[in-house]
């Protein structure tokens, strides 16, 4: 049995915020800072911010130490209050390409059902990783803390 040509890894949890007010935290990536799961591996990291301020178009550039090495992503489409999809291209520690997409759902009571997808390459340096671990091993639990830490933000008053 061949091993499949892409990855995937995929986490959902639910805000208790209207999709907007959720998609204000994503789109923005000047806000990504107050929860994003990577942000704190590196406090000297280097970060830069071109394009529109947010929405598509808006592109956020680091580097930084081993561990938060050197990546960009651009926000290539958002359909307000449903998606946003982001292109991902790490540099260091090694090259890899992928897509991330956050859904927004709205439910009944207000709420939004948020789910974060990353697909990608099964490229050779993610097949050697792939080795001692799988992708979703590798950052499932940093998609749950981001999820956890964007909830924690939106539902704030003013979110």
């Amino acid at each position: 049995m061949s091993e499949p040509s892409t990855y995937t890894v995929q986490r959902s949890t639910t805000v208790h915020a209207p999709a907007a007010q959720v998609e204000e935290q994503i789109v923005d990536f000047h806000r990504w800072t107050a929860w994003s799961p990577w942000e704190g591996v590196d406090p000297q990291m280097a970060r830069s911010y071109t394009g529109p301020a947010q929405g598509a178009g808006a592109v956020y550039e680091w580097t930084g130490n081993r561990k938060a090495g050197a990546g960009r992503m651009q926000i290539t489409d958002v359909a307000p209050g449903s998606r946003v999809e982001i292109d991902l291209r790490f540099l260091k520690p090694f090259k890899s390409h992928s897509t991330t997409v956050f859904s927004l759902e709205p439910l009944d009571d207000g709420s939004t059902t948020v789910t974060w997808t990353m697909t990608g390459p099964r490229t050779l340096a993610v097949k050697a990783m792939g080795l001692f671990t799988s992708m979703d091993k590798l950052v499932g639990g940093d998609f749950e803390k981001g999820l956890a830490r964007l909830k924690d933000v939106a539902e704030r008053p003013g979110g």
